[in-house]
């Protein structure tokens, strides 16, 4: 039952996220479905290649798609002033996306009695690998590759679904309201690993640019 609700919502966050991208670069309604549908399966796909399943295992979750198709639909005819703050949507919505697959994607490799490894890295895929395809596609950095805290918190639901210490629904639910909250707080605070940089010019730059308060006076 877990597995097919956090499908569910993953499906229509990511949906939505990549929904809320393409609107953002302007693409049109087609591009807005496609860049929708890409996000919100792409990390199954990336998923299945990895652990060895045929990709077309995807094309039998019909009801997905229509979820999928009914979200971005609904989403797009939202008016204009009720979602202004896109950024804000996105990275919720994203957030959600994150915990929801990632969750799923452990479960299901569990359910293939695969190491823990490769629990770990089907959260890792499953969490994250829509939201890297959805922003190579718009020409972004991808998420993932940004400062703020992103795939080590599917890495964490990955193991700790891997560890088998609770597979009750409950338990799994609370995981994804855990996950879910560290990746908003990430971004709101601004979480990072830690930086080490190769780029002595950077460096240097940055020792000569003003300061926010010097920039001010």
């Amino acid at each position: 039952m877990a597995w097919e609700v956090f499908s569910i919502i993953g499906t229509i966050a990511f949906a939505i996220s990549g929904a809320i991208v393409a609107m953002e670069e302007e693409y049109d309604l087609f591009g807005v479905y496609l860049l929708g549908i890409v996000t919100a399966f792409g990390g199954g796909a990336i998923r299945n290649l990895l652990i060895g399943l045929p990709v077309s295992t995807l094309w039998e979750q019909e009801m997905m798609f229509q979820i999928a198709i009914a979200a971005i639909t609904i989403f797009f005819l939202v008016p204009h002033h009720l979602i202004r703050h896109w950024n804000r949507w996105g990275n919720f919505t994203d957030a959600i996306g994150l915990s929801a697959f990632a969750i799923q994607g452990a479960i299901y490799a569990v359910s293939l009695e695969l190491p823990i490894s490769a629990v770990i890295v089907a959260a890792v895929l499953t969490g994250s690998g829509g939201g890297i395809i959805r922003d190579l596609l718009a020409r972004r950095k991808p998420l993932v590759l940004r400062d703020e805290i992103y795939a080590v918190w599917a890495a964490g639901a990955g193991l700790i679904i891997g560890l088998n210490v609770l597979q009750n629904d409950l338990f799994l639910y609370g995981l994804f309201i855990v996950i879910t909250s560290l990746r908003v707080l990430s971004y709101i605070y601004k979480w990072k690993l830690p930086i080490r940089t190769l780029n002595k010019n950077a460096e240097q730059t940055a020792a000569f640019l003003p300061t926010n308060e010097n920039a001010h006076r």
